[in-house]
């Protein structure tokens, strides 16, 4: 991507892989959990990086406190990485973006771009508030819980599978389910389950999708298996669940 005239700031943030960009003639490099964060004016180019492509989410936003937000997240102490906030993997995060995603393309009217805008300054927010951890956090043996619950997060929609989990931090499939329930308790696919649970909670809550929509929408292509399922966690079906949150269905302690 090329720009030579950018009017809007515009923030990516890298959850795997690597990027690179080329702003006012300085070469950054974007790293997984790097946030870079382009101000208006800055004439820009940016790309993956051909190894190890990138995972990004990126929004450009204006307004009047725009420049506020930008230069509250700025980091001075390091030029060497200007343009960079080194933030981490955070699974929330991650959230935080497919939300504001959702926002965006749920419909084009005053209301969505209020929640729209709201979602964006809580992101930029949350930021602001993980800066200080980022900057004090010791690298550590052991398992990136963050970055297996933020690839959980990105393909809450899909299938994941014990061996692409184990591969994003380097584990053995064995020992990355040991680790994994020796600080969760549970297991990794149990809680890929549970999120996806979750969301389809949020569209019962939100939306008038049909039942099929949804199972598809967190990645079950048979409605009955995944309505199964949520009955399992839930102890009511999922349109159960969605009377109940009218008022239509009693709900039973």
């Amino acid at each position: 991507m090329e720009r030579m005239e950018h009017d809007d700031y515009l923030m990516i943030y890298c959850l795997d892989g690597e990027g690179e960009a080329v702003l006012n003639d300085k070469k950054v490099r974007v790293k997984a959990g790097d946030i870079l964060l382009i101000p208006k004016g800055i004439a820009h180019t940016y790309k993956a990086r051909q190894k190890r492509p990138w995972t990004i989410y990126w929004v450009h936003f204006h307004g009047h406190q725009a420049a506020d937000f930008v230069a509250h997240l700025e980091q001075r102490e390091s030029p060497q990485r200007q343009f960079i906030i080194p933030i981490g993997i955070h699974s929330r995060l991650a959230s935080d973006f497919e939300a504001l995603l959702e926002a965006r393309e749920s419909t084009y009217n005053l209301n969505a771009y209020i929640c729209a805008a709201n979602q964006l300054r809580q992101i930029l927010s949350h930021i602001a508030l993980l800066q200080p951890l980022a900057r004090q956090k010791l690298s550590r043996a052991g398992l990136d819980i963050e970055r297996v619950h933020s690839l959980m997060q990105t393909h809450v929609h899909e299938q994941l599978d014990l061996d692409t989990l184990a591969e994003s931090v380097n584990l053995s499939k064995f020992h990355f389910v040991k680790k994994y329930k020796e600080i969760t308790g549970t297991t990794p696919i149990n809680h890929f389950i549970q999120l996806k649970i979750e969301r389809a909670c949020h569209l019962l809550d939100t939306t008038t999708n049909s039942i099929n929509e949804i199972s598809f929408a967190v990645g079950y292509d048979d409605a009955y298996y995944f309505s199964r399922i949520f009955k399992k966690l839930m102890g009511l079906s999922p349109s159960q669940y969605r009377k109940m949150r009218t008022g239509a269905f009693p709900y039973r302690g």
